[in-house]
């Protein structure tokens, strides 16, 4: 059973976090009822939000709750799509966002410390200008490291570099009752004793609260293209992409599109994907060291998707055609919503 958020509660909350920090205004709390998912019908109105600044402050909000038996919902960016930061049983919402320092930048070990409340497009940027890169780079740009590890978020990169599970090195966790634990390190090889980073990995905040992450980095990779390659047939389409795997071909990124939302994304937008033919389209995304290797695998995944039906294969080989089929792509769900 559930207890209701009470003044004293409030109080004790605000002594923790400051008061510019404890929300509880009615018309505020409607930006923390619901993630991106955009029926409102879903969403549920927490009771006050705590948006804390360091981990001692999760800890001391986290044993606080735990004693009072009232439910905490962990949230970050909110760019999901199923629920998982609506806080169904009302309660405080553990809003992360102030949680948002990149700690360090480890180039020797190419690994980043990060905060939870870190931005998936602010730490991308501060990566590549560190001369390294992050391959997952799942979801929205707005979505915070926090979540994605929360989520163990993967994206169309997972088909090359795996999901984000395969890239956190290390967490700092409050658990439920308020005691914070340190997992993993700045190391690649850790076989001892189980394996608790992979249990909270993917929870989804119902073991504990992530404050701090571990995250390791790759080298950059000089080159990359994207094709767009247009099918009428369906099953050519999906079928291509194992043949492609059979070729050894493992490019960065796949993905399948339908022409319907492509269409929804062009108009939303006023700009248009390289191929209006077809039902369907696969956007493949293939890396590189050198352009020798680039134009040879291009024309490989050419000559298989030719083999299965495709209409056509499209290149996107300067930074502005890429630019304008990757934010065609990322804007799918934003017009499809409005």
């Amino acid at each position: 059973m559930y207890n209701k958020v009470s003044q004293e509660i409030l109080q004790k909350l605000v002594a923790i976090v400051g008061p510019e920090d404890v929300i509880t205004d009615r018309e505020k709390l409607e930006d923390f009822s619901h993630d991106e998912f955009s029926l409102r019908e879903i969403g549920r109105y927490p009771e006050v939000v705590v948006k804390p600044e360091r981990t001692e402050e999760v800890a001391a909000v986290m044993r606080l709750a735990s004693a009072a038996q009232i439910p905490v919902t962990p949230r970050g960016g909110a760019t999901g799509l199923c629920g998982g930061c609506v806080p169904l049983y009302g309660g405080i919402v553990l809003a992360l966002e102030k949680m948002n320092r990149i700690v360090e930048m480890d180039l020797a070990n190419q690994m980043a410390v990060v905060e939870p409340g870190v931005m998936l497009g602010e730490f991308s940027r501060a990566v590549e200008e560190a001369g390294l890169s992050f391959p997952p780079h799942p979801g929205d740009e707005s979505a915070m490291i926090g979540g994605l590890i929360a989520t163990n978020a993967g994206g169309s990169r997972a088909v090359r570099y795996g999901v984000i599970r395969n890239y956190v090195r290390g967490l700092e966790i409050v658990l439920p009752e308020g005691e914070i634990i340190r997992l993993g390190g700045k190391l690649v090889k850790s076989s001892t004793g189980y394996s608790l980073l992979h249990l909270l990995i993917g929870s989804e905040g119902t073991l504990g609260v992530i404050t701090r992450a571990i995250i390791q980095l790759l080298p950059a990779a000089p080159l990359s293209r994207s094709l767009v390659v247009p099918f009428d047939d369906v099953d050519g389409a999906i079928e291509a992409v194992p043949l492609l795997m059979g070729r050894k071909i493992v490019p960065l990124a796949v993905e399948f599109i339908e022409q319907e939302v492509i269409r929804i994304t062009e108009e939303y937008l006023n700009k248009r994907w390289p191929a209006s033919a077809g039902r369907t389209s696969l956007l493949i995304i293939l890396d590189a060291s050198t352009e020798e290797e680039m134009d040879r695998l291009s024309q490989v995944v050419a000559e298989v998707c030719l083999e299965r039906g495709a209409l056509d294969v499209f290149i996107a080989d300067t930074p502005a055609k890429q630019d304008l089929v990757l934010e065609i792509r990322s804007k799918i769900y934003e017009a499809i919503k409005s």
